[in-house]
């Protein structure tokens, strides 16, 4: 089944499409945000030796990227290249999250490590693929700003949803712990209906030219792609952003608490601002990215990011109120950072297969994927040992070690952000240039036909 590429998506197909994208965020707040927590202060692992070991889980986590992109524009089960494993890849991760979820009393580092692992291999089966089926459901400029839209605001919405899941269970007394194992039952059982619908209604384009079925093998692929300098400068940028991003989440909860005093009802709250926050902004990124271009609007959701979290040092213990205004503001630019920078990626994709003939979105999308997770750990690996290095006890926080834990927390992203910022600026692949891009594209598929033909 092939569905046209170059138009405006149906309405029920982009939401069959978009639908899984609110399961798989159901984690997030646990995996990326209460780990750090949970494991290095409530099961004892110590600070240092969990983000080592989400370091170490998360490294292992980027190498895998390459190959499923690879293998998943080589190779296909009856026409299909990105559904085979999606569907493998979720029972993988549904249980690797229900037991990193459910941990047991008296655990060490390896279950740690061994259940990360597990979850991010089956993350990756279904992310990396995901991923480039969306950019080739359309090649339209704008249309995949749409799509991206829909994908990334229904896994805020997601997100909004587990935060609300923990919310209502701390707030009728449970633990976060509780919490946790409620956040991992609800993912696992909404997996069960919206992945079978993806499979079932979502077509994965069928591309007849020659040119575009030669997929590239992942060594010469990879080394092509480092010199494409759209692609680099955009993968740039990303991890940057993504390190700024990952250093705030890692200790999020251990900054509301000991800088803030925020309990546990109240750090609740202040994610699900957050998240929120960025749901209600992305409609109004959509007309700013049409004005100025995707990779501009971006810019300015980075600037206003930065100067949200540079005025977080001036809130004193027990500013709440201040801070909610703070979660507001940056996730308003949290919405633009995950629908804008995969629209400018999916051009990039049409740049490279102008370029190199091939198609190569699954290889793209897992470098992608792979910049992305490498920021992550870069982020809790150095944030985590960094604080306990530098004096922080979250046993008993001293002055010194609240100052340490603030500068940390809010202004190293802001120094990250800004170099992203001057990378991002004039990104060269434009709505103009990109039409450009387009009609040759599209000459070169209408001339391949009339040789299928005459052949």
């Amino acid at each position: 089944m092939s569905q046209p590429s170059g138009g405006r998506l149906e309405a029920p197909v982009l939401l069959f499409y978009a639908l899984p994208s609110l399961v798989l965020a159901f984690p997030t707040i646990p995996v990326y945000i209460h780990l750090p927590a949970v494991y290095g202060v409530e099961l004892g692992l110590g600070l240092a030796t969990t983000g080592l070991v989400l370091l170490g889980a998360r490294i292992f986590d980027t190498v895998t990227d390459p190959f499923v992109g690879a293998l998943s524009d080589r190779l296909g089960f009856r026409g299909n290249r990105r559904k085979p494993w999606i569907a493998a890849g979720a029972p993988i991760a549904g249980l690797g999250l229900f037991k990193l979820l459910n941990p047991p009393v008296g655990l060490d580092w390896t279950y740690l490590f061994g259940w990360s692992v597990l979850l991010y291999a089956g993350w990756t089966m279904i992310a990396v693929p995901y991923l480039a089926w969306g950019a080739e459901l359309s090649r339209d400029y704008h249309e995949r700003t749409r799509i991206t839209s829909w994908r990334e605001g229904l896994m805020l919405a997601g997100i909004v949803l587990a935060g609300a899941v923990n919310t209502v269970v701390t707030g009728l007394g449970g633990t976060e712990a509780e919490a946790l194992r409620a956040m991992a039952w609800a993912a696992i059982l909404s997996g069960l209906v919206v992945i079978p619908l993806l499979l079932w209604k979502v077509p994965e384009t069928s591309e007849k030219s020659p040119v575009q079925r030669r997929a590239a093998n992942l060594r010469g692929g990879a080394a092509l792609l480092l010199t494409n300098r759209p692609f680099m400068r955009l993968l740039s940028g990303w991890f940057l952003n993504g390190l700024a991003n990952g250093v705030p989440a890692a200790l999020f909860y251990i900054y509301l608490e000991h800088g803030l005093g925020a309990d546990a009802g109240q750090r609740a709250t202040l994610i699900l601002i957050y998240f929120i926050a960025a749901i209600l902004a992305v409609p109004l990124w959509l007309p700013l990215s049409r004005r100025i271009g995707k990779h501009r609007a971006w810019c300015w959701a980075m600037i206003a990011a930065s100067l949200a979290f540079a005025a977080v040092p001036l809130i004193p213990e027990g500013g709440l109120a201040a801070f909610a205004l703070i979660c507001a503001v940056t996730g308003a630019a949290l919405g633009a950072d995950l629908v804008l920078p995969p629209a400018i990626q999916a051009d990039v994709v049409d740049y490279d297969r102008l370029r190199s003939g091939r198609q190569r979105a699954g290889l793209q999308f897992a470098l992608w994927g792979m910049s992305t997770k490498f920021a992550l750990a870069a982020a809790v690996g150095l944030a985590l040992p960094g604080l306990e290095m530098a004096g922080f006890n979250p046993a008993a926080p001293d002055a010194d070690g609240i100052f340490v834990l603030t500068v940390i927390y809010a202004l190293v992203p802001v120094v990250i952000k800004m170099t992203a910022i001057a990378v991002v600026w004039r990104f060269p692949l434009t709505a103009d240039r990109h039409d450009i891009i387009r009609r040759r594209l599209s000459r070169g598929s209408r001339r391949n036909s009339k040789l299928e033909e005459a052949a």
